[in-house]
């Protein structure tokens, strides 16, 4: 089998099918490029071929992209010069698309066949870009398909003519939604927005693209065309200079500088916009291979692409028969309960949402109804599929009706004898084969686990708020869990279309316990006199989605004291944060409790909205004289994360450090452009991390006391990918 394969028609039309084996959706690797350059060459030298039309073999599915095998041997084919391999590749690709749209035409835009590309349905990336570089677009009406370049997502941009192609064909402006952010549109959207060109019956994709290459249509794309004017302007035109430096300003605002490709992109763009089209292609190639040998990207796509696509597909899930859920119930209709209830019955699962009232059953069932309704409004549900979901929920008080669940989720309050009391009662009226898990980001699993008779069939799920929109989940494993209840859980968040990770038992698992780190050095800092938005804007600026004196606001300060007060009891004299607790519980008793009461660390108009920093902060914590430089407090925000992870892998609380980087990005938005705590350390280098932690911990205490596995790294001049990752890892 090949990957492209090509049917010369009666009708003088030549049908190129992409078609790669052993995969569910076409994926552009190294060997394909030069089938499909040498079919392009068969059709234009043919007499015989009057036109061409690129189309899949997958049904609903153009192409999922690129397979990423294809940077790494691209990076090979120059010796010891990686940079020339990729952007002579990059070239040879250029060459290639550059051909599909000349379509044969002399220099003189004479002569020439059409191409027209045909798209069943998902075209991403390589997908999108190879049919921009055709005469015309035809996507069937597939409203389940996705068209878009996602590759920003990723840590890169669009760097096979993509980029440049869009832009002139929409205008910068129109093209920043796709590249800058990876929005993904349907086909009416995509036409609508001027990506594709016309949108077919699937049943007659073929047909219609066949009657627009034998109409004899003009094919020379605008920017080919003497006198050419960029939509919107180029940067030296009034509106298209306005339009630029707004972008600018825009990347800046969105990103702070912190990732590399969309700084890129924008540079690919700006000094495309300048030149002509084949120049273009050239920039657009040396900013993408910048992009690619800046060690972010690799990061980036190891961790948000390759890593996150292995821990969705079962790479750490024990070899136990099938367990799809098909019957859950829900213990507690509170936030947390309703939207478990949510995600379950949106992946067509019966719910049985148990509370202490039936009021309080029926409103966590309304949240779903309300749910849907919002995406009724936004035009991505309908009645029928509302309704669907809701006679998939039963609301009771009745733990009668929890007879024939195979996973009982329990989300009750944080109290040890709540949860004791709701899991007895629920698993008198389940099977014995039943899985019972826990919600709870604090409390140990073990310990829980005491109120069940088979200790190895209960298991922690540990889900993040609001459920429906964090797509982490952390599956805990109490020190009896069995096989068959971690194969239940990954399965389960399989089904609910999330991503999980895997840890063993210890004090706040794994998330929490790098990101409570996080928020207290930020807080032991205002102690110290330093300014808070000096903090917060440190921490944007390393990529994270808020800082964390804005990030305790959102989460409550009197949450924050409730879990200080439980860890100090259990930890006793080795409590650690007796300096962050005077500044939680003196807030706390100032009624600052966070948002949710208009008051924290940041002061909030009557609809919530932030008005600035508390000027009560200063007050009580003078502003220091003397305030220290950013990446001292950007590294004191790191490494307070970072050595958390490295402990939690040398204790055993993760098991693979796939899960801490993968883990860190989706639950709390660590750095994304750094790929986790681990690449960040690796891409820092071990010797360095092990210095500035001696000199931290020198400057600020023990809390920056360099880990023994850091220290056996450093000395050995070793990564944690080199030491724990895997083969697929490696060659990222």
């Amino acid at each position: 089998m090949t990957d492209f394969t090509m049917e010369k028609g009666a009708d003088g039309v030549a049908v190129i099918t992409w078609d790669t084996p052993n995969k569910s959706m076409n994926v552009m690797n190294m060997e394909a490029w030069p089938m499909l350059d040498g079919l392009i060459d068969d059709a234009l030298s043919d007499d015989a071929v009057k036109g061409i039309v690129i189309t899949s073999g997958k049904e609903g599915s153009f192409a999922g992209g690129m397979d990423l095998n294809v940077i790494s041997k691209m990076k090979d084919m120059a010796g010891d010069d990686p940079a020339r391999g990729l952007f002579d590749g990059l070239m040879n690709m250029h060459s290639i698309l550059r051909k599909i749209e000349r379509g044969g035409m002399d220099d003189k835009n004479k002569g020439g066949k059409p191409i027209a590309a045909a798209l069943p349905g998902t075209a991403l990336g390589i997908g999108l870009e190879i049919p921009l570089a055709c005469h015309r677009i035809f996507a069937a009406d597939n409203p389940k398909a996705k068209i878009g370049l996602p590759e920003i997502m990723v840590g890169i941009f669009p760097g096979a003519g993509g980029t440049t192609r869009l832009v002139r064909k929409l205008g910068a402006m129109a093209a920043s939604p796709l590249l800058l952010q990876g929005k993904l549109n349907e086909p009416k959207k995509a036409k609508s927005a001027g990506v594709v060109d016309e949108v077919v019956p699937a049943d007659e994709l073929l047909t219609k693209a066949k009657e627009w290459v034998l109409s004899e249509p003009s094919i020379v794309k605008p920017w080919d065309e003497k006198g050419y004017k960029m939509p919107g302007g180029a940067p030296y035109h009034p509106a298209g200079f306005m339009t630029f430096v707004g972008a600018s300003a825009m990347v800046n605002k969105e990103t702070q500088g912190a990732f590399p490709a969309a700084k890129a992109l924008l540079s690919a763009v700006y000094e495309g916009a300048l030149v002509p089209f084949d120049t273009a292609l050239k920039i657009e190639a040396r900013w993408f291979t910048n992009v690619l040998m800046n060690p972010s990207s690799s990061a980036m796509i190891r961790s948000l692409f390759i890593n996150k696509e292995a821990l969705e597909k079962g790479a750490n899930r024990p070899d136990v028969p099938d367990q799809k859920v098909r019957k859950v119930g829900v213990l507690g209709a509170g936030m947390m309960g309703a939207g478990i209830s949510l995600v379950s019955a949106m992946a067509g699962m019966q719910v049985v949402l148990i509370d202490q009232k039936q009021e309080a059953a029926d409103k966590g069932k309304s949240y779903t109804a309300d749910y849907m309704d919002k995406g009724i409004k936004r035009g991505k549900a309908t009645e029928e599929k509302k309704q669907a979901a809701l006679d998939l929920i039963t609301a009771t008080t009745d733990y009668a009706a929890l007879d024939g669940c195979d996973l009982i989720i329990e989300a009750v309050f944080e109290d040890p004898k709540v949860k004791a009391e709701v899991t007895k009662q629920a698993l008198a009226h389940v099977g014995d084969d039943c899985i019972f898990a826990t919600n709870t980001s604090t409390l140990p699993i073990t310990e829980l686990a005491k109120a069940s008779d088979t200790p190895d069939q209960f298991i922690g799920i540990h889900f993040f708020s609001p459920v429906e929109k964090m797509m982490l989940v952390e599956i805990i494993k109490g020190k009896e869990t069995g096989p068959r209840a971690v194969a239940k859980a990954l399965d389960y968040v399989r089904q609910i279309r999330k991503t999980p990770i895997v840890v063993n038992d210890a004090r706040f698992f794994y998330c929490n316990r790098c990101i409570i780190p996080y928020i207290n050095e930020g807080i032991r800092m205002v102690a110290e006199g330093i300014a808070p938005a000096l903090i917060d804007n440190a921490a944007r600026q390393l990529g994270f989605p808020v800082g964390p004196l804005q990030l305790v606001d959102e989460t409550s300060i009197d949450l924050g004291a409730k879990i200080a007060r439980a860890t100090k009891a259990a930890m006793g004299d080795d409590y650690p944060d007796e300096a962050v607790d005077e500044v939680i519980f003196w807030m706390e008793g100032e009624g600052r409790l966070g948002r949710k009461a208009n008051a924290g660390f940041f002061d909030y108009d009557e609809k919530g909205k932030r008005q600035g920093y508390w000027t009560g902060l200063e007050d009580k914590y003078p502003r220091a004289a003397d305030q220290p430089d950013l990446i001292e407090v950007q590294h004191r925000l790191m490494f307070a994360q970072v050595l958390e992870a490295v402990r939690a892998l040398e204790e055993g609380v993760l098991e693979d450090i796939r899960e801490g980087d993968v883990g860190a990005i989706l639950a709390w938005g660590f750095a994304p452009w750094s790929g986790g705590p681990f690449s960040w350390l690796d891409i820092i280098g071990a010797p360095y991390a092990a210095e500035r932690c001696d000199q931290l911990t020198e400057k600020f205490g023990p809390r920056f006391t360099t880990p023994d596995l850091l220290r056996e790294l450093a000395e050995k001049n070793q990564g944690f990918y080199a030491r724990f990752g895997t083969e697929a890892d490696q060659a990222a």
